[in-house]
């Protein structure tokens, strides 16, 4: 064989290969049960919200849509960003534009908020977002938005280990973890799925780190992936706007 055929063979087992990662992902049933948005915050604007300007609580995600609307903004992507109490104040740490509004949570209680390690989703000054566990997270003064949640779904690339593979504990989860390169993936269930499926999700997009968000009241909002839920009774939910051009 010459050269140039030995170059065509090895274009054709290139592409044949990528073709077979990708017909194996698809066959895969967990992705197949979840749908997920990523975002580059230093491009994109994400915010964290949890009240208009006259200080009620949006709670819904029809409400936060209209809410950017009136400053002439369009949504592009909104999901519940934690859990909540009864009077839909955020459960743990609420920082909104460098404001906290609610202090970070590091008592011991039971529900998954305080399965422990739980976590922190953060982003800071600069446009770069985290996920560490409540214990490792500082408050340097430099952190635009951040909330808990809990449990952690994966820690240092690792499911957390109170998750068990086949568990019959089935509900909608919602998720946000750090991708390699930087960039947040947050993910949703279209279906119950159990925690170990859930995490194992994040895991396999190669994030060290990812948090739980909250269970079966959650809602996502994924025009560009025809995933459209706009209804919801929540406290903290993260938006991401952009100018509305006309």
């Amino acid at each position: 064989m010459n050269k140039k055929g030995k170059i065509l063979l090895l274009c054709f087992l290139a592409l044949l290969t990528t073709a077979v990662i990708a017909f194996t992902k698809n066959q895969n049933p967990t992705n197949n049960k979840i749908v997920s948005y990523i975002v580059d915050t230093k491009t994109q604007d994400l915010q964290l919200y949890w009240k208009n300007d006259k200080g009620e609580i949006l709670k819904s995600i029809q409400n936060l849509k209209s809410y950017v609307e009136q400053k002439n903004l369009t949504l592009s992507f909104a999901m519940n960003g934690g859990m909540f109490k009864k009077d839909f104040s955020p459960q743990g740490l609420f920082i909104q534009d460098k404001k906290v509004l609610m202090a970070v949570d590091t008592m011991n209680g039971i529900g998954n908020f305080y399965l422990q390690p739980n976590g922190v989703f953060y982003v800071t000054t600069n446009g770069i977002a985290f996920v560490c566990k409540t214990a490792d997270f500082i408050d340097n003064g430099q952190i635009t938005y951040a909330t808990q949640s809990g449990p952690m779904l994966v820690i240092d690339g690792q499911i957390h280990t109170a998750f068990k593979e086949g568990s019959t504990n089935l509900n909608i989860r919602n998720g946000v973890g750090i991708l390699p390169n930087n960039q947040v993936v947050f993910a949703i269930s279209k279906s119950e799925i159990n925690f170990y499926d859930f995490a194992k999700y994040f895991q396999s997009l190669g994030c060290k780190n990812a948090l739980y968000l909250d269970g079966f009241v959650s809602k996502a909002y994924i025009p560009e992936k025809n995933w459209i839920q706009t209804d919801g009774n929540f406290a903290v939910m993260i938006g991401i706007t952009k100018q509305t051009i006309k």
